[in-house]
């Protein structure tokens, strides 16, 4: 799966120790671009949270599974992502000006800055 948006917020990050050995997670807190925007947390772990830099502000489209565990009777859902793609900036850019042949002046005699046969 996949959304689009802009980071809002970057949670500290946390770690520990499990049966495979030290572990680190890092939350984000993305902003979709919808007219009713949507605000969704997803996770880096370990070496992706290197491999993706990610800052308050970037416009990101991140790939992600959902996954939902049960513990003690209840249910918990995690959104961990798997590839973050910043996205270009929309960087407006200069007009050109369009290269136009000289203005034709009806009232100039032939012959006077014309190069009209006529």
């Amino acid at each position: 799966m996949e959304i689009s948006g802009k980071i809002i917020a970057v949670l500290p990050q946390t770690s520990g120790q499990g049966k495979n050995g030290l572990w680190r997670s890092q939350d984000y807190v993305l902003e979709t671009a919808d007219q009713y925007p949507k605000k969704v947390c997803f996770n880096l772990f370990n070496d992706k949270i290197d491999q993706y830099p990610i800052a308050i502000d970037d416009a990101v489209t991140v790939s992600f599974d959902v996954e939902s565990r049960e513990y003690n009777g209840r249910w918990y859902t995690s959104i961990r992502a798997w590839k973050v793609d910043k996205n270009a900036q929309q960087v407006a850019a200069a007009p050109q000006a369009a290269v136009s042949a000289p203005a034709f002046t009806a009232n100039a005699p032939a012959g006077e800055g014309s190069d009209l046969p006529f």
